[in-house]
């Protein structure tokens, strides 16, 4: 049994409909698939399963969003929405093979804050495209949102995240097509380093992630590493949860006093997803909405 972490409430979408079935990035290979698809489907799930049981097991709460036929991709919540404070800003896809997914994920969100757990739903506007947390990812050391774009995300999606959550956004361009979300190329930890890939950025964005991250709070990850996406992971108190993970890279987040867990989710690799792109983080609040919350409360 897994040692508890502190509570946290994820959306997942089980695997039932997941497969490749089309490419739009250079992990995806539906001929491939096609040749053992269900073997790679029953692979999934057991994949799937254990990466729910883990966060489970560290205390985390799933909220599930109904499989649907036809969406493969829906299983890749992060891309849902980007949400802090309780508010949601639903996702807009570049890709016609994922765009079915936007009212479907509208609709789960509409359940979500019927229940309560989400406050206020928001949609962009219809000139851009912004792929959700998968793309706007959440420093919580430093109040602020890693923004990628390029291949998937449009950067003046900036303004409108600004505008709805109240909180600085660092735009980085993403260079390399392996790395086509920022999730797939950057994670900020708890105690406040960055975990992210250089090579997946151009010159200006790794100037960028310089000014903001002091030296020794920049873990720069490895080729080897990135290439089974590690630094795509789930941040949970001092665990770290990923697909995979190098000796060395290991011993450095060990030394720096994470322990990391690691569940293979090598079905999902080849869509170009692993643990953080499993998973949308519902809980998530910034110290502004922590005072608001503080002070709502003593009204």
């Amino acid at each position: 049994m897994i040692a508890s972490a502190p509570k946290a409430r994820f959306l997942m979408c089980s695997p039932e409909h997941f497969g490749v079935t089309y490419a739009i990035n250079p992990w995806m290979d539906p001929k491939s698939w096609a040749c053992d698809d269900r073997a790679l489907a029953a692979a999934s799930h057991r994949e799937w399963t254990t990466l729910r049981n883990r966060l489970l097991e560290l205390g985390a709460t799933i909220e599930l969003v109904r499989a649907a036929p036809g969406l493969p991709d829906l299983v890749f919540t992060a891309n849902a929405a980007v949400v802090l404070d309780r508010k949601a800003l639903l996702a807009r896809f570049r890709h016609p093979e994922r765009q079915q997914e936007e009212n479907h994920f509208e609709s789960a969100f509409q359940l979500l804050q019927q229940r309560g757990l989400i406050e206020a739903v928001r949609r962009l506007p219809e000139s851009l495209v912004l792929e959700g947390a998968g793309d706007c990812v959440w420093d919580q050391s430093r109040s602020l949102f890693w923004l990628g774009y390029g291949p998937r995300s449009d950067a003046a999606a900036c303004d409108v995240i600004e505008d709805v959550f109240d909180a600085e956004v660092i735009a980085l361009e993403l260079a390399d097509s392996r790395f086509y979300h920022m999730d797939t190329a950057l994670c900020p930890l708890p105690r406040g380093e960055v975990m992210f890939v250089p090579d997946a950025f151009t010159r200006e964005g790794k100037a960028a992630i310089h000014e903001r991250v002091e030296s020794l709070q920049r873990i720069e990850v490895g080729i080897d590493d990135a290439c089974q996406l590690g630094a795509n992971a789930v941040c949970l108190g001092d665990v770290l949860v990923m697909s995979n993970c190098s000796d060395r890279l290991r011993s450095e987040l060990t030394q720096r006093g994470y322990r990391v867990v690691t569940t293979p989710l090598h079905s999902f690799l080849r869509s170009g997803g692993a643990a953080f792109c499993l998973t949308l983080r519902l809980d998530r609040v910034s110290e502004r909405g922590c005072i608001a919350t503080e002070d709502a409360a003593a009204a």
